[in-house]
């Protein structure tokens, strides 16, 4: 487990200054109100909208695949909109990293910690199933403010990236593992501890079931949490966070932790569990994260690809 930022003199090398005054630029904004971040944010998301080429694509075609039923002037609005909510994400993480918790409770309200605390009494671990909304970085800073957990995660590449989130997030987890060390998120459950989990992205056809996503028959969908859940003995808690409409703050929300699950039916929890991102999509299509190739991975008997 990642408990601690490591800066090596490695990290001084002349090949990573553009990106540290990159970092500096970015810290620089912290001086900005919200609003004139987000105004900011939603300019540079118009601006991506335009030159990102096969990004656009990617997104204009998820948005079209799950949502058939909106006309063509409905899905080209949500595209812009979540290129806008793209924008802003960028300040959403720079804040998350970065703010004071002080600053960070002015700017935010929790619902359902209850569920959280209640389940931790009863002795078992907390999976918060979240999706990849687009400010999840700070929801998991707000969620820090009252119970610090286990951040599951990818390592970056670059170590100097590698270096800025490890130091961002530790300031609302209690330490980082990395997203294919089972062992160690099992470890955490037990304990009893809270870790985060999301299952909906294409994580390759080695672990994937094809079950309905939105308006896709066959979306590759991974069963983990069902694992995890009977290793973890632990209880699924959805996580919902958004910013507001006004773009003045932060809202999470954790639901009541999942009756009967994990079920006797890995595919059967898979559809419950793909049923359950829907609903949280749902509630802010546009700042979900659109972005990613999320049907990049077909089925054997149709192949073809969707993109």
């Amino acid at each position: 487990m990642v408990e601690k930022a490591e800066f090596t003199s490695k990290l001084y090398h002349p090949k990573y200054w553009l990106m540290w005054l990159g970092a500096l630029l970015m810290r620089l904004t912290l001086f900005l109100p919200l609003r004139w971040q987000m105004k900011l944010g939603s300019a540079l998301g118009r601006l991506t909208m335009r030159f990102a080429g096969s990004r656009t694509t990617t997104a204009k075609t998820n948005i079209r695949l799950c949502f058939p039923e909106l006309s063509a002037q409905q899905q080209q609005t949500l595209l812009q909109q979540n290129f806008e909510e793209t924008g802003k994400a960028i300040f959403d993480t720079v804040n998350a990293w970065w703010w004071s918790d002080e600053k960070i409770q002015q700017h935010m309200t929790i619902k359902g910690e209850e569920h959280v605390s209640q389940t931790l009494e009863n002795g078992q671990g907390v999976i918060l199933f979240a999706v990849h909304c687009l400010p999840l970085e700070m929801g998991a800073r707000i969620f820090g403010q009252f119970n610090p957990g286990i951040g599951v995660y990818r390592p970056h590449n670059n170590p100097v990236m590698e270096y800025l989130q490890v130091k961002g997030r530790l300031r609302s987890n209690k330490g980082l593992v990395p997203k294919r060390d089972l062992r160690k998120m099992v470890k955490s459950l037990r304990n009893p501890d809270v870790i985060w989990y999301t299952a909906d992205q294409d994580f390759g056809p080695n672990t994937a079931v094809f079950i309905p996503f939105f308006g896709v028959e066959q979306a590759a969908t991974i069963t983990g949490a069902t694992t995890l859940a009977k290793l973890g003995k632990a209880k699924v808690l959805p996580f919902f966070v958004e910013r507001n409409d006004q773009d003045t703050g932060y809202n999470i929300e954790i639901l009541p932790a999942l009756d009967n699950f994990p079920g006797e039916n890995e595919l059967e929890d898979a559809i419950r569990g793909n049923q359950i991102i829907e609903e949280l999509i749902n509630r802010n299509r546009k700042q979900y994260m659109w972005l990613h190739r999320r049907f990049k991975t077909r089925p054997k008997d149709n192949p073809e690809s969707l993109y």
